[in-house]
């Protein structure tokens, strides 16, 4: 598949205001906000850039509630440090990956923890044991890790 141009201005777009958001904007309503993608339109006219705040569910409302006041300025900003010619329009949208991530990763120790609790004895190597089910991906992460 060719790279795209939208593909190229997905990542400039993140690269760029990811540095506007955590080094020049001083706003007190913005937590701490991290931009972890860009999407834009095929026409591009408009880019939806997905955020990361960490922080309570209020302190995300407030960061996304800044950052769209703040869009006329970030837009300036792009405008003036790109060569873009034509500025898309910025919707900002929360991620919540990271907190999804982080809510499965509890569920399988927790799930972890009670199956070695109810077992009381050793854990069997059958195909439902966390331990086998879990063994392929480390294998796979292995792998990953030696050719990067």
């Amino acid at each position: 598949m060719a790279y795209k141009r939208a593909d190229r201005v997905n990542a400039l777009l993140q690269r760029e205001l990811g540095m506007i958001i955590s080094e020049e904007l001083r706003d007190p309503r913005i937590a701490f906000a991290t931009v972890t993608g860009v999407e834009i339109t095929a026409d591009l006219r408009t880019a939806k850039v997905h955020v990361s705040v960490l922080g309570d569910e209020e302190q995300v409302k407030s960061t996304i509630v800044a950052l769209n006041e703040a869009r006329p300025y970030l837009r300036h900003e792009i405008g003036s440090r790109t060569e873009l010619r034509f500025v898309p329009d910025l919707v900002f949208v929360s991620d919540q990956t990271a907190e999804r991530a982080a809510r499965i990763a509890t569920l399988l120790r927790e799930a972890k923890k009670q199956s070695g609790a109810t077992s009381g004895s050793p854990a069997k190597s059958d195909s439902t044991s966390p331990e086998r089910v879990s063994r392929p991906s480390r294998e796979i992460d292995q792998e990953h890790e030696g050719r990067g």
